[in-house]
């Protein structure tokens, strides 16, 4: 891909996406994205005493912001991430025989997704694109 910027235009550069995905219980958060995904717990913060939860978890270059705030998100949201190995993942995944998910991989046009939905009803979408191949949502 060629870069078609003006040479008179300074360079703009983004250099990570960070979903905030909206929690409403701190246990079930952590049994779902650190004991289930296999996510690590980075880093949490709260205002004070008796204030929301929010953090971050992360696992293998994705990073993920879980927030109990009202304003930081709306439960039921979608995120799309683009990965290799989906399939490796989904049998890690089953392997755990979490009695809440069983996810599978569908084979789409664009390639393999595997769907899962965490306690507070969002999805995320990991998908190994096919060569050549456009992720759709």
């Amino acid at each position: 891909m060629s870069d078609s910027r003006d040479a008179n235009q300074p360079f703009i550069s983004f250099q990570r996406t960070c979903p905030i995905i909206r929690i409403f219980d701190e246990d079930k958060a952590r049994e779902f994205y650190v004991d289930f995904l296999g996510f690590q717990l980075d880093w949490e913060h709260r205002f004070g005493d008796n204030f929301p939860l929010y953090m971050q978890v992360s696992r293998a270059g994705l990073v993920l912001h879980l927030s109990g705030h009202h304003g930081d998100a709306s439960p039921g949201s979608n995120t799309l991430v683009v990965m290799k190995g989906v399939q490796a993942y989904q049998k890690e995944l089953i392997a755990k025989d979490y009695t809440y998910m069983k996810p599978g991989v569908e084979t789409l046009p664009w390639g393999l997704q595997m769907e899962v939905t965490d306690p507070f009803s969002n999805r995320i979408r990991f998908c190994e694109q096919d060569d050549g191949g456009e992720a759709s949502v």
